[in-house]
Formats: structure tokens, C-alpha cells, sequence
């Protein structure tokens, strides 16, 4: 039968035993014919959870085929010899079977011989990175040769399947940067050709060889994948954002496609892929209201059946980016719910995370505080890494004070001061230098003299103060050293974009509380944001403004 008409009939059959039946009226097959059912043999009976039907290996027409590949493996083509040991590979057949030792060896013979093509090269390595123990001697033979060839000419799959060989042979080592300078250059026009699949493996490749020098190629791939992002399976699009959050990148287009994706898709998302979703806005500070909405109604009615760590994952970022949900009244109902069900199974620093995370957006775990402040889960705490560190101890400080503060009413076990800090480390908001600069300036125009405010001031009360501002009982301006007769602390908070969501005049978690809580305790909080003095042109007018901020009766 001609091969063109044989291959048709064979891509129409959609059963292993339609193709046997097919196979059994044939008198003869070339071993490319042979090889292209064995292909889609694998194909019919190979799915994500492996061979759906091991009878299939017992079947007359599949060992007759199979011993013909054996017998005569010398005399295949090169596509015959790869196609075949690919299929056999797919349908798990043992590596150290006679027959797949037979093939490997033909496969290695030629290799060593440099009578394979690129295409054939790629075959070969596709095999051998699906066998468990991959031979890495002939996959590095492999990267030689290709090293080679004329890269220009590679289509999109013998690109990516080369990015995948270097996975594993250029882990460690330098020698293949080369080559891979090469593949990333011809990589960057061809992007728009790629599958989604294809995309998805080039980028979590670029991560695993640490191709930190790519920028313009994960560029041109996020604005790729933003196109075809209903379209990555669920552990494609986990590589895919986990290679934005390697390489620090963030395009709007994509944010926005993941605001219509993920509403749409995630009721039939698999919960570690909300997961990375979230931490990956979480991480860039991206506050979408469409998907944080979404998950929080997935929450509520799919919790009972996420582990502890996802239902940490699903709730923390609520905190971080200072966002509650028209549905927050059921969302952390059913959180307290899980809590309760499921609170001696959380690991102890994830269950800390997850606390403080809610009292970021004042909600109260007051059930829960008891055991967390207990001297128990508290060495539970220091024997499981990172221990009782700085961040940690800032937390449980934070949580006490919370309720020191906002819950005056609860009377259960408290911090001991040895797991307190004396002030709280802000890394992520730490105050915009620049910013503070020209407040100061505008400060020392308003009020003539350095002494009447102090900048970056510690207080009692674990928080630091941006620009501290005191004044006397008739509202006159004293000098900051004096410490009789102050009446009121004016606070000021600089407060610069690193301490709002990307994009966004919403206060981070941390910042909120931070304001919040140096309100209740007795400062007046004045916000001075970015977005409202970055158009100030000059001293004078910087001058009126804080004027009009900070003494708004004595304005005009």
C-alpha cells in the first residue's frame, strides 16, 4: 500500500484493536509504515496516568511487529529505527528488554557514526529523556553533534527539544553556553510560531539554565503566552508563571489575560494552579479584584478538599495585598471552619503565615491565638526551619499587638516578651528615599527650621515613624528633642509606589496595618502619597501642600 494512503487510513482508526485488524490485512509494510503504528498504537492507548490497556503488549500483531524490529533492527532507516524505539518508550516497554537494548545500541551506533540528522537527533534525545534512567554519554553526543548543524535552519520542535537535551547535560556545566546563545537568538523570531506546549517548556528551560541574560526573549514569549493563555494545560501554565517570577517579569497584557483566564477557567483548575496564580500576583503585587474574587468563591466551596499549604496559598495573598472580597463575610467563615477541622495538620510556620496574613485586613483569629502564642508551638516553631527568625518574631509581635490593640476584649494567653522584637523589619515598604528627601525639603520651607521634625524615628511600639511632627496643647509646632508638654504626635507616612499594589493607590497589607495601628496609638496619621505630590513642581507648591496635609485649619 502506498505509505501516504497507509498512514491516512492508520490516523483514522481510534482503537487499538481497529489498528491490529488493519495491520493483519496488509501483506507488506516498509519499517516506516511498521513504526508509524507502533506510533499510533501509543497515541490510541497512552494517557497522562500511562497504558490504559497493558493487554495490548500481548497482542499477536503487536509481538510480530515487534519482533520484526528486533530481528532486524540493523536494516531500519534511521526514521523507522527513532519512530519505533519513540512508540515503544511511550507504551513502556522495559528499557532493558532485548528488544529496546537492540534498538538503543542501533540508536548509538549511528550516532557515533554522525548518520543522523537533526531531526533524527531529536527523536533520539525525545527517547531518551522519557526513559527514567536517560543515558546522559549519548544525549551529551547528541548536544555535539547538533552543535554542528546549521541552527538557522531548525523548525520550532527540534528547538524545543533541544532546549530540553540541555536540561539535563548543561545543568552544571558552562561548555553548552555557547550553543545556547546561539538557540536563544534563533529562538527570538520564531516565537510567534510556537504552541502554547512549546512555549511553556522553552521558558521553563530558560529558568532551569539560568538564562538570566534572556530578557528580551521571555519578553517576547510572556507577550506570546498572553495570547494563547486559554489554551496552556494547567502544569504548562504553572512553568509559565513560574518563569515570570524567576526572571522578575510582568506584562500588562498578560495580567489581563489571566483576569479573563482564570474567572472563566476555575472551577476546573487544579487547585496548585490557582496556587501559583495567586503567588504570582501576590509576588508582583498585583491586586486583580476578577481573580482574587474567583478564587475566594472557589474557596468557599471547595476548601474541604485542598491541603493545608493550598489553603494557606489561597488566603495569604488577601492579606499581603490589603483586599477583601464582596464575599469576605463566607470566605473567612469557612476558613475558621477548616481551621478548626484541620489545625493540628497545618505545619507551624504555614499556620503563622497564615494568621498574620488575616489580621493584615482585620480579621481576628482570636480561637487560634491561644495556641499559637503557647510555649509549645512556639518550639515547634524554632525546631522547624527557619526557626524563630527576625521575619518570625516580627510576626507574632505583630499579632499580639493586634490584639493588644484591636481586641482589647480577649483575655487569652499572651506573647512572652523574649519572642518579641523591639522594632518591626519592613523590607518591602521601606520608605521611597527619594520621596522622603523632598518631603523633608518641603517641610524645612514650611517650618523654617531642621528642628521642628525628625525623620525615620523609632517609637515604643515596634513601628518606625517616616517624619515625626510634634505638637503643644494650642497646636504650635515644637522642637522634636523637647519632651514636656507635647499634646499631640503627628506621623507622617511617605509613603512611596513600593508600598501600594502594582499599578494601584491600594496600601499594602503591611503598610495598612502599620498606619492603623500607629493611629490607636495615639499618633494623627498623615498619608503623604506618591501619586499626589509626584506633579509638585517645586519646593513652594510641595510647601502648600503640606501645609494643606499636615495644619489644613491654618491653611489659607
Amino acid at each position: 500500500m502506498d505509505e501516504q494512503l497507509f498512514l491516512k487510513k492508520l490516523n483514522n482508526l481510534c482503537t487499538s484493536k481497529e489498528i491490529f485488524d488493519f495491520l493483519s490485512s496488509l501483506e507488506i509494510m516498509s519499517d516506516t509504515m511498521a513504526s508509524e503504528a507502533l506510533q499510533r498504537i501509543s497515541e490510541v492507548e497512552v494517557d497522562d496516568s500511562g497504558l490504559k490497556n497493558p493487554g495490548v503488549l500481548e497482542n499477536e500483531v503487536f509481538r510480530a511487529l515487534c519482533l520484526q524490529f528486533e530481528l532486524e533492527s540493523s536494516k531500519l532507516s534511521n526514521s523507522g529505527l527513532l519512530n519505533a524505539l519513540q512508540a515503544l518508550v511511550m507504551l513502556r516497554i522495559d528499557p532493558h528488554s532485548t528488544l529496546m537494548a537492540r534498538l538503543l545500541s542501533e540508536s548509538e551506533e549511528r550516532l557515533g557514526k554522525g548518520q543522523l540528522t537533526v531531526e533524527n537527533l531529536c527523536a533520539l534525545g525525545e527517547s531518551l529523556l522519557e526513559l527514567e534512567s536517560p543515558n546522559c554519554v549519548m544525549l551529551e553526543q547528541i548536544v555535539n553533534h547538533l552543535q554542528e548543524k546549521d541552527i538557522e535552519k531548525w523548525s520550532p520542535r527540534e528547538i524545543v527539544m533541544v532546549y530540553k537535551i540541555l536540561q539535563v547535560t548543561a545543568r552544571e556545566r558552562k561548555q553548552y553556553q555557547n550553543l545556547l546563545n546561539r538557540l536563544n537568538s534563533v529562538t527570538l523570531p520564531a516565537v510567534s510560531q510556537l504552541s502554547p506546549n512549546f512555549a511553556s517548556v522553552i521558558l521553563n528551560s530558560l529558568v532551569v539554565l539560568c538564562q538570566t541574560q534572556t530578557i528580551a526573549l521571555v519578553t517576547a514569549l510572556c507577550k506570546h503566552s498572553a495570547k494563547h493563555l486559554p489554551y496552556f494545560t494547567d502544569y504548562e501554565l504553572v512553568n509559565v508563571l513560574d518563569a515570570f517570577l524567576y526572571f522578575g517579569h510582568c506584562e500588562q497584557s498578560f495580567t489581563e489575560a489571566l483576569e479573563t483566564h482564570v474567572p472563566e477557567s476555575i472551577l476546573t483548575m487544579h487547585p496548585q494552579t490557582v496556587c501559583k496564580v495567586m503567588q504570582y500576583c501576590c509576588k508582583k503585587g498585583i491586586l486583580s479584584k476578577p481573580i482574587f474574587d474567583a478564587v475566594a468563591e472557589s474557596f468557599i466551596s471547595s476548601a474541604d478538599r485542598l491541603t493545608t499549604k493550598q489553603i494557606a496559598a489561597y488566603i495569604i495573598p488577601f492579606g499581603t495585598l490589603n483586599y477583601l472580597p464582596p464575599s469576605a463575610s463566607s470566605l473567612f467563615r469557612k476558613l475558621e471552619t477548616e481551621l478548626h477541622t484541620r489545625l493540628s495538620h497545618f505545619q507551624p510556620h504555614t499556620l503563622l503565615n497564615l494568621l498574620h496574613s488575616c489580621v493584615l485586613i482585620q480579621r481576628y483569629p482570636l480561637n487560634f491565638l491561644p495556641k499559637i502564642f503557647s510555649p509549645y508551638f512556639l518550639q515547634k516553631l524554632q525546631a522547624q526551619p527557619p526557626g524563630l527568625n527576625r521575619v518570625v518574631t516580627s510576626q507574632l509581635t505583630q499579632l499580639f499587638l493586634t490584639v493588644t490593640l484591636e481586641c482589647p476584649f480577649y483575655e487569652g494567653p499572651k506573647l512572652l516578651s523574649k519572642y518579641q522584637v523591639k522594632a518591626f523589619p519592613m523590607p518591602h515598604s521601606s520608605c521611597d528615599v527619594h520621596l522622603l528627601k523632598r518631603v523633608k525639603t518641603g517641610l524645612l520651607y514650611l517650618l523654617k527650621k531642621r528642628i521642628y521634625f525628625a525623620s525615620e524615628v523609632s517609637t515604643p511600639y515596634f513601628y518606625a515613624v517616616d517624619i515625626e511632627i510634634k505638637l503643644d496643647e494650642e497646636g504650635f509646632v515644637l522642637p522634636v528633642a523637647q519632651c514636656e508638654e507635647v499634646h499631640k504626635r503627628i506621623a507622617l507616612c511617605v509613603d512611596g509606589q513600593n508600598r501600594f499594589c502594582a499599578n494601584s493607590h491600594n496600601l499594602l497589607g503591611e503598610e495598612a496595618i502599620k498606619q492603623r495601628h500607629l493611629q490607636l496609638l495615639g499618633y494623627e496619621v498623615v498619608q503623604i502619597p506618591f501619586f499626589e505630590i509626584e506633579s509638585l513642581e517645586n519646593c513652594r507648591k510641595m510647601s502648600e501642600y503640606l501645609h494643606k496635609k499636615i495644619f489644613p485649619r491654618t491653611y489659607g
